[in-house]
């Protein structure tokens, strides 16, 4: 069971919606961030980004700057040799993904013009001027953000920038990985006890499975600013996952429901 802390906060349903795609890469949201929203930050973004092309199709004045240091020429070379091999061997034969064999066309065709993909690792302190960014630096004068983690591990050491950029912060989404080690979980609870942000939304990855405490591997979470946003001081009843919203990440994965201690 996961801790009580990690419950959202209520909102009503018809507040909620989900960005991007019925599985991995989609985010459930408050809708009434996005016309609000000036720019995406992502921190992690490997051959998806379905959540930030969604987000800038209903609010086509926002836009997307992109923190990976791993998606580089190398990347898309080792995907498309593993993807022409994929077909060759007939795995992959369906319309969907053949077209998927070229997605670098449709990565070149997204990151130009206003969007940026920055080929740098999001860290708290440099080494390499070059290669890395603070999370700091990346947000720099940015206001209305809407701010969104994915660094498989590395997010545990950010945390505490967050709040310090509170401020110009909309929202944020953040996936929390190896919580089978209860010192990653406890840094959950504690960002959840300290941080200004409001939790209104959790969702677990099945990629991963739950260990033997019902704890999921790696969890989604969505937060809001209360100071931009109004949000009653109320824990919700509500069911994880949430019918209509929520979508295995994987889709032949089980599903995970969540439970939480009272």
């Amino acid at each position: 069971m996961l801790p009580k802390k990690l419950k959202p906060y209520h909102l009503d349903k018809s507040n909620l919606i989900r960005i991007g795609p019925k599985k991995d890469g989609g985010y459930v949201i408050d809708k009434r961030v996005i016309d609000n929203t000036d720019i995406i930050i992502t921190c992690g973004l490997n051959d998806d980004w379905e959540f930030e092309k969604d987000f800038i199709n209903k609010n086509k004045n926002s836009r997307v700057e992109a923190y990976d240091h791993t998606v580089d020429s190398k990347f898309w070379l080792k995907r498309l040799k593993k993807d022409l091999i994929s077909f060759l061997k007939l795995k992959k034969n369906t319309p969907n993904k053949i077209i998927d064999i070229f997605k670098y066309l449709g990565y070149l065709s997204f990151f130009r013009g206003k969007n940026k993909h920055y080929i740098k690792k999001i860290v708290s302190q440099k080494e390499d001027e070059n290669k890395q960014v603070t999370l700091s630096e990346a947000i720099g004068n940015n206001n209305n953000i809407l701010l969104k983690i994915d660094i498989e591990g590395d997010e545990f050491k950010i945390l505490s920038e967050i709040d310090e950029n509170i401020d110009r912060i909309n929202l944020l989404i953040i996936e929390f990985h190896n919580l089978c080690l209860p010192q990653n979980l406890k840094q959950v609870e504690n960002f959840i006890e300290n941080t200004v942000l409001k939790n209104i939304h959790i969702n677990a990855n099945n990629y991963e499975m739950i260990d033997e405490n019902g704890i999921p591997q790696v969890i989604e979470m969505t937060f809001i600013n209360p100071k931009r946003f109004e949000i009653k001081n109320e824990i919700t009843k509500r069911s994880y996952p949430i019918e209509g919203l929520d979508f295995k990440n994987h889709k032949s994965g089980p599903e995970i429901k969540l439970k939480f201690n009272e």
